[in-house]
C-alpha cells in the first residue's frame, strides 16, 4: 500500500512568497480514503494495480486545497479508532496542522475503485455520531483555533445526523462576534442553522439550495432571489455553484455570474470544496470577494482536471485566476434555466 506523497508542492517561482494567511477549518467528519488505481507499469502497454491512501471528506479536501494555495492551515477534527492515527499523519504530510479531539468512536473510511476510469465507491464506513462530551471538546478546540486565525471555514458532515445543526449555528455566531470572517460550506439543516447567524460567505451548490427548501424552482431567477434574501438578512456574500454552468455570486452590490474556461473533467467531484478553499484563502490575504472568488473558481476548475480531490498547484491556480470572468447578470441570463 502506497501513502501518496503530498500533492501540494509550490513551484520554485513561489518558493520565496511570504507565508500565507492562517486558515482554520472545522471538519467534523474526515475520513481515510483508500483508492485502487491502474497505473503504467513501465513495461510496454501493461498496467499494474496500485493502492493509495488520502485524507478525505469535505473538510479535509478544503484544508488540502488551502494548503496548496500557501495558507497556514489547521484542521479541527475528531479522530479515533484504528484509522485515526493514519489520518493524522496523512493530513500532516499535506502540510496541515492537525488539531484533533481524541474520540472513542472510530474514524470513517471509504474504499474507492478508479481502475475503470470512473469513481466507484466499493465500501463506505461513516464515523459514528459524536457524543455530548466529544462535541463539547471539538467545539472548544475549533472556536479557540478560529479566533487565532485570519479566516475560519466551517464544513458539514455526511451523514447529517453525526452533528446537530445548532453546533454549526453557535460556531458561526461566536466566531463572527469576534470579528473573524467565516466561510460556511454547508447543506441541509446545518446550512439553515448557520444562515440564521449570518456567516460572512455562504457557499452552496444549486442542488443543496433546492434540497434545503430555499428555492422552489431550479432556475437562475429563483436562485438569485433566494440569495438576495439571504444577503438582505446579513450574509455578506452568497456563492451558488451550478455544476458546469457559471457560478452565481450575490452581494449587496448586485448579482454576478462567474465563468471559468471550459475543460473536460477527469473527476467530477471536488470542485466545490476547492472553490471554498480558494475563497477562504483570498479573504485571508485581504482580497475582496470578487478576487477571492476568482481564486476559488480557478482552484475548482483545475481540481476536476486532476485525480486528487482537494489537490492542485498554487502557481497554476493563480495564473488561471486571471482568466476567470465575473460579469453582471443580464436579463437574458436570468431567463435561462440552470
Amino acid at each position: 500500500m502506497n501513502a501518496s506523497p503530498p500533492d501540494h508542492a509550490v513551484s520554485e517561482s513561489n518558493s520565496a512568497v511570504e507565508p500565507g494567511p492562517r486558515v482554520s477549518v472545522l471538519a467534523p467528519a474526515p475520513v481515510v480514503v483508500v483508492e485502487i488505481t491502474n497505473d503504467p507499469s513501465g513495461d510496454g502497454d501493461e498496467v499494474r494495480s496500485t493502492v493509495h491512501m488520502h485524507p478525505g471528506g469535505q473538510g479535509a479536501w478544503v484544508a488540502g486545497m488551502a494548503a496548496a494555495l500557501g495558507a497556514e492551515v489547521s484542521i479541527c477534527s475528531p479522530l479515533g479508532g484504528e484509522l485515526g492515527e493514519p489520518l493524522r499523519h496523512l493530513l500532516a504530510a499535506d502540510g496541515i496542522t492537525v488539531m484533533d479531539v481524541g474520540v472513542g468512536a472510530g474514524t470513517g473510511a471509504a474504499v474507492v475503485d478508479l481502475r475503470r476510469g470512473e469513481r466507484v465507491e466499493v465500501v463506505t464506513m461513516p464515523p459514528p455520531p459524536l457524543d455530548r462530551h466529544d462535541l463539547d471538546d471539538l467545539y472548544g478546540m475549533a472556536l479557540v483555533d478560529a479566533l487565532e486565525s485570519k479566516v475560519a471555514v466551517v464544513t458539514g458532515v455526511d451523514p447529517p445526523a453525526l452533528v446537530p445543526p445548532d453546533f454549526f449555528a453557535r460556531f458561526v455566531a461566536d466566531v463572527r462576534a469576534a470579528g473573524i470572517p467565516v466561510v460556511a460550506d454547508l447543506a441541509d439543516d446545518a446550512a439553515l442553522a448557520a444562515i440564521d447567524e449570518s456567516p460572512t460567505v455562504l457557499k452552496m451548490s444549486h442542488e443543496e439550495v433546492l434540497a434545503a427548501g430555499l428555492v422552489d424552482e431550479d432556475n437562475l431567477n429563483a436562485l438569485r432571489a433566494a440569495a438576495e434574501k439571504l444577503v438582505a438578512g446579513g450574509i455578506r456574500a452568497v456563492v451558488i455553484s451550478r455544476a458546469d454552468k457559471p457560478a452565481l455570486l450575490v452581494t449587496a452590490g448586485g448579482a454576478r455570474l462567474v465563468s471559468s474556461p471550459a475543460i473536460r473533467p477527469v473527476v467530477h467531484r471536488g470542485a466545490g470544496d476547492s472553490m471554498t478553499a480558494g475563497i477562504a484563502v483570498g479573504l485571508g490575504r485581504g482580497l475582496d470577494i470578487e478576487d477571492s472568488l476568482r481564486l476559488g473558481a480557478a482552484a475548482g476548475t483545475l481540481n476536476v482536471a486532476r485525480r486528487g480531490l482537494g489537490s492542485g498547484r498554487r502557481e497554476q491556480i493563480e495564473r488561471l485566476a486571471e482568466k476567470i470572468e465575473i460579469a453582471e447578470v443580464r436579463e437574458t441570463d436570468a431567463d435561462r434555466r440552470t
